[in-house]
């Protein structure tokens, strides 16, 4: 495999992305480098779904194998919520900071703890087929206020007691050996030598 297409426009994905998937020794494009403008609406009820939807569906538009996520925050006091809906949790032209103030917002009126879990997804695919998928997650607690200025999404105010931080405190480096997007690459990367069959 000489290139793959990350199914993202979103930059810090890429970056981070592109840094875990270093091992395949591939160059990582994004649908703008193939000015690739389509968008599939994430119809899915589950992260898993809705990456092989992204996956299945860009796939059908390059001959170039296409590795789709799909990523969520869920927190138990908010029933799983904001999940599959993340990204667009605070309504449509939110920013970052719209979607961490509606969940702290949320969060105070709610009588649960504030145990929260990432969860990412991937799907690979070629020419309209899909070859594998797996995921990873990591388990934290929502901080009382955002910290650090790293990262990008939920990342300031996910608390990672295992290092004592949160995501947007971690360097990159730290957060690629412990996010939940490394450890569904790290599964992605056992299998991929197994199952990959394009040229």
């Amino acid at each position: 495999m000489k290139q793959l297409v990350m199914a993202t426009r979103n930059p810090g994905k890429l970056r981070e992305f592109r840094t875990l998937l270093r091992p395949l020794g591939a160059e990582i494009l994004s649908l703008s480098n193939l000015s690739i403008d389509a968008d599939f609406e994430e119809t899915g009820h589950s992260c898993a779904e809705n990456a092989r939807l992204k996956a299945v569906s860009y796939s059908e538009l390059t001959s170039l194998p296409v590795l789709a996520d799909d990523s969520g925050l869920e927190v138990e006091a908010l029933g799983g919520r904001p999940g599959i809906h993340s990204a667009r949790y605070a309504g449509p032209g939110a920013t970052d900071a719209d979607r961490i103030r509606k969940l702290l917002g949320e969060l105070e009126s709610s009588a649960g703890g504030r145990d929260a879990k990432f969860v990412c997804s991937l799907a690979l695919a070629q020419n309209g087929v899909l070859l594998l998928e797996t995921g990873g997650e990591c388990r934290g607690v929502i901080a009382m206020e955002p910290q650090g200025t790293n990262g990008f999404g939920y990342d300031p105010v996910f608390y990672f007691p295992k290092i004592g931080k949160t995501y947007a405190e971690l360097s990159e480096a730290e957060k690629n050996l412990h996010s939940h997007r490394a450890r569904a690459v790290a599964s992605l990367l056992n299998q991929i030598g197994n199952c990959y069959s394009g040229s």
